[in-house]
């Protein structure tokens, strides 16, 4: 029996950022449980009710899988994709009513559909959140990206993102691709607005290369 207790923020590379640096990097695949939704994240209830099925999910898989296979870790911080029809309403004009989003929680990778459907299964047992038939298990796969530690509110991020998306970005002779990624190492239940320690990540492709032939 392992009895190791795995962290992967501390283990893998793409967690890693700094403030005030951008980086270029290559994610791997990574598998995640996730719920989409849209709106507001502050006044939503059904931002409130995707956590509130994720949570119980990422527990008790981690459970399953200590009591299963001998293998423990630590839960990963919880993580978002964002987009909007119109992105200058998420990148500049922070209108968060428009928002579309994939709440995500990242998962081992020996966590199969057999023990995520067992883990299912256990919360349901117990008190099923509404949003539990919305979970999936799914396979993230972004490639090289841009990131960078934002620290600060949620709100301020404009500016940093600004400077990624119009500056950083195309100065390296690069493309956005994909969606904005977020990973959020702060509870903003327990910390201070402008101590929250956020992950900025933009998946991104080099431009297009004319055929010569």
């Amino acid at each position: 029996m392992n009895t190791t207790k795995v962290d992967l923020k501390k283990s893998l590379d793409s967690y890693r950022a700094r403030r005030g640096e951008f980086r270029i990097l290559d994610v791997p695949p990574l598998r995640y449980i996730m719920v989409d939704g849209h709106g507001d994240p502050n006044t939503s209830p059904a931002y409130t009710s995707a956590l509130e099925a994720l949570y119980p999910v990422a527990y008790s898989m981690k459970f399953a899988s200590k009591r299963e296979l001998g293998r423990d870790y630590v839960v990963p911080p919880l993580e978002g994709l964002w987009w909007a029809e119109d992105m200058s309403s998420f990148t500049t004009g922070r209108d968060k009513s428009r928002w579309d989003w994939t709440m995500m929680i990242m998962t081992p990778d020996w966590i199969d559909e057999t023990l995520f459907a067992t883990a299912v299964r256990a919360v349901a047992a117990k008190s099923a959140p509404a949003s539990l038939g919305d979970v999936r298990l799914e396979t993230l796969s972004e490639g090289r990206c841009v990131q960078t530690l934002h620290i600060g509110s949620f709100d301020d991020e404009a500016a940093v993102l600004e400077r990624m998306h119009h500056g950083f970005i195309p100065d390296n002779g690069l493309r956005l691709r994909g969606t904005h990624h977020e990973i959020y190492f702060s509870d903003p239940r327990k910390t201070a607005p402008e101590k929250l320690r956020t992950l900025l990540r933009q998946p991104v492709t080099p431009p297009s290369v004319p055929e010569l032939f």
